[in-house]
């Protein structure tokens, strides 16, 4: 079970963005690509047959996954997941430091 999914809200704990906080949008199996943070700067070739403008356009780009760790709301910092069964014999994350699930 991956620690860190899809729609997660998560806390930049490395980089140039540290400390800031966004939802994942895309997850491969090292990188991840959070809203509105790691933006660069992408020079575009334009091509008018499939109606792409040319030009420096900003573009949201990867970073690593060990670079993010998944956010508390509850105590407003970053924190550990840990993987357990619930009753019903089902896999459920839940931070490490007070032991609530995560949704």
């Amino acid at each position: 079970m991956q620690k860190i999914k899809l729609n997660d809200e998560v806390i930049v704990i490395a980089g140039k963005d540290k400390g800031s906080t966004g939802t994942v949008t895309k997850i491969t199996n090292i990188k991840v690509v959070v809203e509105g943070l790691n933006i660069a700067k992408k020079h575009v070739k334009a091509n008018p047959n499939a109606g792409v403008t040319g030009g420096i356009i900003d573009t949201e780009m990867p970073m690593a996954i060990s670079n993010v760790a998944i956010y508390n709301a509850k105590t407003e910092k970053a924190d550990r997941v840990g993987v357990r069964t619930d009753k019903d014999g089902n896999k459920e994350r839940f931070f490490k430091s007070n032991g609530d699930s995560i949704v």
